[in-house]
C-alpha cells in the first residue's frame, strides 16, 4: 500500500475512540438506507444526507480533534461543521419521516405509542419550540466560548464529549425549524419565524466573533497550555483566523438558511397557504333592517 494511502488510513483513525458515537452514526446510516426502500428519496435529498452525515463524522471521530485541541482556528473550523454546515446539509435532505419508516414495524408501533404518552410529547414540544430552539442554538456558540468555560472543555475529555455533541444536536434541532416547508400550523415556526430567526442568531455570533478578532491579548490561553500543533501561528494570529471564521462562514451559513425560508414563504403564499388574517365581522349600525 502506498505512502499517500497510508497517510490518509492514519488520518481517518479517531484521535479518542467513542464506542457511542460510531454506534449512533452507524445506527442513523443503516435507518436512512432501511427507510429509503419505503419512501422515494431522490438523488440530491441522498447527496445532502450523505455529504453531511461524513462531515458530521470525520469532523468528530477522527485526528481532526487532535489539532481542534490544540489551535483555536481549527476548533472553530470543527464547530462551523458540527453545529452550522453538517446539521444544514443532513435536515436539507429531510430525513426524519425517511428514518422513522426504517425502523422495523414493531418499533415504530412502539414510537408512535410513546408520542402519545404525556413525558414523551413535552419533549418532542420542546425540541420543536419556536423560542426555545433557536436561543439554545445561539447559547451553544456563546456559552462554549466564554474563556474559563472553553478552558475546562478543552482539558476534560467529558466536557469535550459533551459540548461537540451538544453542539450537532442543537443544530439538528435548528436546521429541522428553519427548513421545514410547511405553513403554521402543523409547523411549529411560521414561515415569517423562520425568516427572522438566522436574523436574531446571527448577529450575536457575527459580534462575537469581531471581538474575538480585534482582541489585543490572548483569551485562550488553553491553546498554548496543549501546545499548538502547527508551527509558525501565534497566539493573536491563531484568534483572528478563529473569529474571522466565526464572522464569515458562520454568517453565510445562516444567511443561506434565511434565504430557503424566504423561498418557502414565497412558494406558500404563491400556492396561498399562509393563514388568512381573521376578519373582523361588521357592525350594523342600530336600527338597520
Amino acid at each position: 500500500m502506498n505512502q499517500p494511502v497510508m497517510d490518509v488510513l492514519a488520518w481517518l483513525q479517531p484521535w479518542e475512540f467513542s464506542p457511542a458515537l460510531v454506534l449512533a452514526f452507524v445506527a442513523a446510516a443503516w435507518l436512512f438506507l432501511r427507510g429509503r426502500r419505503v419512501h422515494r428519496v431522490g438523488a440530491v435529498r441522498q447527496s445532502l444526507f450523505w455529504l453531511g452525515w461524513i462531515l458530521l463524522y470525520l469532523s468528530m471521530h477522527t485526528q481532526l480533534d487532535y489539532y481542534a485541541e490544540r489551535m483555536f482556528f481549527i476548533h472553530r473550523l470543527q464547530h462551523l461543521v458540527l453545529h452550522h454546515l453538517g446539521p444544514l446539509l443532513v435536515m436539507s435532505a429531510y430525513p426524519g419521516q425517511v428514518m422513522r419508516a426504517g425502523l422495523p414495524l414493531a418499533w415504530r408501533v412502539r414510537l408512535a405509542a410513546a408520542r402519545r404518552a404525556g413525558p414523551v410529547r413535552v419533549l418532542e414540544s420542546l425540541a420543536t419550540h419556536r423560542w426555545l430552539v433557536p436561543l439554545l442554538f445561539l447559547l451553544m456558540v456563546l456559552v462554549w466560548l466564554e474563556p474559563t468555560v472553553q478552558f475546562y472543555s478543552m482539558l476534560d475529555w467529558r466536557l469535550y464529549r459533551l459540548m461537540n455533541w451538544a453542539v450537532v444536536i442543537t443544530g439538528l434541532m435548528y436546521w429541522n425549524l428553519i427548513l421545514d416547508r410547511r405553513p403554521r400550523p402543523p409547523a411549529a415556526m411560521s414561515p415569517g419565524g423562520r425568516i427572522l430567526s438566522p436574523v436574531f442568531t446571527m448577529a450575536p455570533q457575527m459580534v462575537a466573533g469581531a471581538v474575538i478578532v480585534f482582541s489585543e491579548h490572548d483569551i485562550y490561553p488553553v491553546f498554548d497550555l496543549c501546545g499548538r500543533a502547527l508551527p509558525g501561528f501565534s497566539a493573536l494570529d491563531d484568534q483572528v483566523i478563529g473569529g474571522l471564521i466565526m464572522w464569515v462562514p458562520a454568517g453565510l451559513i445562516e444567511t443561506f438558511g434565511l434565504l430557503v425560508a424566504l423561498g418557502t414563504l414565497m412558494r406558500l403564499s404563491s400556492r396561498n397557504r399562509l393563514p388568512q388574517p381573521r376578519r373582523r365581522p361588521s357592525v350594523r349600525p342600530a336600527g338597520a333592517a
